[in-house]
């Protein structure tokens, strides 16, 4: 992304630091046939171009990415049936909001103490590689959580036990799973490819809870375990089945020293990465402590047990399946989405933190969905779109360190927070919290950019935009204003 004046406002370009194209010779596009294979003469490249990057599914067309989407739905699933069954066990053997809290602290820990190792091993070794250790060893832990679980002989320490195991896979499994994107679709299909396994993982949201809810309710935690355990047949298999040919390799880091530290450096010095990886830190510390939440409201507030749980998580998938799709569509991040995304965010907390009735509160959860997935998606793609391929581990590792590594300091305190002074404060905290993160990192990044607010009417309407605090770098207005209105609102 541009570290010139608006950076804050303008989207991100479609590679970064990639190679260059040859001078003078025309890039191709993306999906462009080969020069032996003859197009039909009368087509229009513009509306061609303009048809390829509007298809929501078109990383879809690409057999690799295939093969890791199909794998991903079936891991997916047991995923989100895991982590409901998990807390839903914690609470039952505890009774306590605070043991859920360092279940998910204990499963984020790892992060946060080893995160940005994990992004060094990611730029120096084959991503495919480790994800097929990374995925083979959390199967491995979800089928040893079944086995306790279905004998009887399962105990809290057990759970906490799996969910630290969980989270030292997931040190390199994150980052690996988030940079190997790009090798599989290229940079031309990065967006919409991030913003189609988001919506996988959200669709997953949908099936996981609510099957697991029914698997709770009539023969016991256990048999969620086995299925998550079991799950990672299908991404394990995905891998094996990839052409490696048609991959997108990047440039593997050599061994050497210092290389962590390059990694923050290369970060600290570009402000349209530190300040989004910033946001999501205080978002995802403070404002993404759902299981903590959710949990205390179905059993605390609306005393509606395990059923209840399941659906609030099911209709926040809902929302976040809709926000994943809308970034499917959208051919660039931009920055200004990212802020009005986490803003709208923590205000819809607030909201449904004093929500009066059970319904009210449940459907709060769609539109929170929706704009908790569009900080993750614009935050995620903006920031692989923004890197140099041969720092892309270690940033994306610092940007998952940040946004999963915070819920170890997050999740303790939400959780005493709600059992000391209620769910509704708990709640309400977390959205305070990321409102006040969204308006502070916003400014930040409009006077980073050399940019002001600028206040007008437009054909009898309000008009907010950033504009440059040099009138000269301003574009012409065209009559009406209807260019500015469009910009601005783009």
């Amino acid at each position: 992304m541009s570290t010139g004046p608006g950076a804050a406002s303008v989207p991100a370009p479609t590679t970064a630091h990639e190679s260059p194209p040859t001078p003078g010779v025309p890039e191709a596009p993306p999906d462009a046939t080969s020069p032996d294979t003859p197009g039909p003469p009368a087509a229009d490249p513009e509306s061609t171009d303009t048809r390829e990057h509007t298809s929501m599914f078109r990383s879809l067309r690409i057999r690799n990415y295939r093969l890791f989407f199909v794998g991903q739905v079936v891991s997916n699933i047991g995923t989100w049936m895991q982590r409901i069954a998990q807390d839903w066990l914690v609470l039952s053997l505890t009774g306590s909001s605070t043991a859920v809290g360092v279940t998910m602290a204990l499963q984020f820990l790892p992060m946060l103490l080893f995160g940005l190792y994990g992004g060094v091993l990611v730029d120096r070794f084959p991503k495919r590689r480790l994800l097929f250790l990374t995925q083979t060893s959390m199967a491995v832990t979800g089928l040893a959580l079944a086995a306790l679980t279905l004998s009887g002989y399962v105990q809290v320490w057990h759970v906490y036990l799996a969910a630290f195991a969980v989270g030292m896979a997931t040190v390199v499994d994150n980052p690996a799973r988030q940079s190997f994107v790009s090798e599989m679709v290229g940079p031309g299909q990065l967006q919409n490819a991030v913003s189609l396994n988001s919506a996988n993982f959200q669709s997953a949201r949908l099936v996981g809870p609510a099957v697991a809810g029914v698997l709770i309710t009539t023969v016991g935690t256990g048999w969620a375990f086995l299925y998550n355990g079991l799950s990672y047949v299908a991404p394990i298999t995905g891998l094996l089945l990839m052409r490696t040919r048609d991959l997108h390799p990047a440039r593997r880091a050599p061994r050497g020293k210092g290389q962590l530290r390059e990694g923050l450096r290369y970060v600290a010095g570009r402000p349209e990465l530190l300040w989004p990886i910033v946001l999501v830190g205080f978002v995802g510390t403070f404002g993404f402590n759902f299981p903590v939440w959710l949990s205390a409201y179905a059993d605390d507030v609306f005393h509606s047990g395990a059923g209840s749980y399941s659906l609030f998580n099911t209709l926040m998938a809902v929302g976040s399946v809709s926000g994943a799709l809308l970034a499917a569509r959208r051919g660039t991040a931009r920055l200004r989405v990212l802020i009005a995304g986490a803003l709208a965010f923590g205000v819809l907390e607030i909201v449904a933190a004093l929500a009066p009735s059970y319904w009210i509160f449940a459907l709060l959860m769609a539109p929170i969905g929706m704009f908790g997935l569009t900080v993750n998606v614009t935050t995620n793609t903006a920031i692989q779109m923004g890197t140099d391929p041969a720092m892309r581990g270690r940033v994306m590792a610092l940007y998952m360190m940040v946004f999963l590594g915070g819920t170890p300091l997050g999740a303790p305190i939400a959780g005493w927070v709600t059992d000391a002074y209620g769910p509704r404060v708990g709640f309400v905290a977390g959205g305070v919290v990321a409102t006040a993160a969204a308006i502070t990192v916003g400014l930040v990044l409009v006077r980073a950019g050399g940019l002001r607010l600028s206040l007008g009417w437009n054909q009898g309407r309000p008009r907010v935009r950033c504009v440059s605090k040099d009138p000269s770098k301003e574009p012409p207005v065209p009559a009406g204003g209807s260019s500015a209105s469009s910009a601005s609102s783009s």
